[in-house]
């Protein structure tokens, strides 16, 4: 497998760690081997330097010059909707999911609970109705 997430100018970025946790921003500059300056004009994240630690790199890239301004950036974040590329990643998707369940009170946790049992039965009645048949079939050939 070879790696093709490296770190540059233009890839967006998730934000791990501190009050834009869970935020996409995009990589302006790089700093030094450990730091990276990211701007995030569409997604509410001011422009700061932030540690490799503290973020993971996405498979998204936005075609951008180094150092450029925030209002270029946020035109250029716009004409290729990096927020719409992003929700519709699978990572996304399921970070939107987590959230959702993180949410859920008592009750809906209890609803939810009762609808799996739901499926499961029907789900087994099924698959009993096609072992049934399977073995009929297999005891009528031999």
């Amino acid at each position: 497998m070879v790696f093709k997430r490296f770190v540059q100018v233009g890839r967006a970025v998730l934000i791990t760690y501190g009050p834009n946790t869970g935020k996409i921003a995009v990589i302006v500059d790089v700093v030094d081997h450990a730091r990276v300056l990211i701007d995030g004009p569409t997604t509410g994240v001011n422009r700061h330097v932030l540690n490799f630690k503290r973020l993971k790199l996405t498979d998204i890239v936005v075609k951008i010059p180094r150092s450029v301004g925030t209002g270029p950036l946020k035109k250029a974040l716009e004409k290729q909707d990096l927020v719409g590329l992003w929700n519709k990643t699978a990572w996304a998707k399921k970070l939107a999911v987590r959230k959702v369940r993180a949410n859920l009170s008592d009750y809906d946790r209890f609803k939810l609970m009762l609808a799996k049992k739901q499926h499961r039965v029907i789900v087994g009645k099924q698959a009993a109705k096609l072992r049934a048949a399977f073995k009929a079939k297999r005891s009528a050939s031999s």
